[in-house]
């Protein structure tokens, strides 16, 4: 009886022992796991997002700067200088292509004045007293009508006026042109062709009609100027 009660006590023993260790691996076991855990969180939160250029254009807008990044509207480059128009009368067609060559060199705008009755060639016949054109540059007040009118002049800053010389003149034709507008403010510049006369004072008149301009000096080409050389000119005024 005895002996079986030491039995009893050791059966309970080695139960106790065993159950003791189960527990212990367990926690072991239990610790080792969160930990790994842990690690893993702790290393997947410090890699990187990726680079995508869809997932940013739709996720957070690039950085901008500029108009843009301020709420205001963008726009185009400002056009530099001034705005110039080339307006000319040709009646055999000499100033016409110097006023082309002028105006593209210039990036300008070209108007042409187109008289109401054109000339004819019985009108240009300069030996006749009793022509047209003779008739006209023999009376100071003559102002031959023009078909047409320049639009929004108030826009130019500068205005080139182009004309053949007549008598040493500016054809009458020009004083109605620079009659029927205000030039007040604007910068006004002549050129003229001819064959063999010169400039002279041929925008006398003119100067005289827009006297609330600011005039430059006018220039004489012939008929087969070139465009290098009538740019010379322009560029030479400043008006660029």
């Amino acid at each position: 009886m005895k002996m079986k009660k030491i039995f009893t006590i050791l059966l309970a023993a080695i139960m106790l022992f065993s159950l003791a260790a189960c527990q212990g691996g367990t926690t072991e076991t239990e610790s080792s796991s969160n930990t790994d855990s842990a690690q893993n969180i702790t290393e997947e939160s410090t890699v990187p997002e990726t680079d995508s250029l869809e997932e940013t254009s739709e996720t957070e807008p690039a950085e901008t700067s500029g108009p843009e990044a301020s709420g205001q509207e963008a726009s185009g480059p400002e056009t530099e200088g001034s705005r110039i128009l080339v307006a000319y009368f040709s009646a055999t067609g000499n100033t016409e292509g110097a006023a082309q060559k002028l105006a593209e060199g210039l990036g300008a705008d070209l108007y042409e004045i187109v008289p109401e009755i054109p000339y004819t060639s019985e009108d240009l016949n300069y030996s006749d007293s009793s022509s047209r054109s003779s008739v006209e540059m023999n009376d100071p007040d003559a102002r031959p009508g023009i078909s047409g009118a320049v639009e929004n002049m108030e826009q130019y800053d500068v205005v080139l006026l182009g004309y053949p010389i007549w008598w040493g003149e500016a054809p009458r034709i020009m004083n109605t042109f620079i009659e029927s507008y205000d030039f007040s403010g604007k910068t006004l510049a002549a050129f003229c062709t001819s064959a063999s006369s010169g400039f002279g004072r041929s925008d006398s008149a003119l100067r005289e009609a827009a006297d609330s301009s600011t005039w430059l000096d006018g220039i004489r080409f012939s008929s087969s100027a070139s465009a290098e050389e009538i740019l010379e000119w322009a560029n030479g005024l400043g008006i660029n």
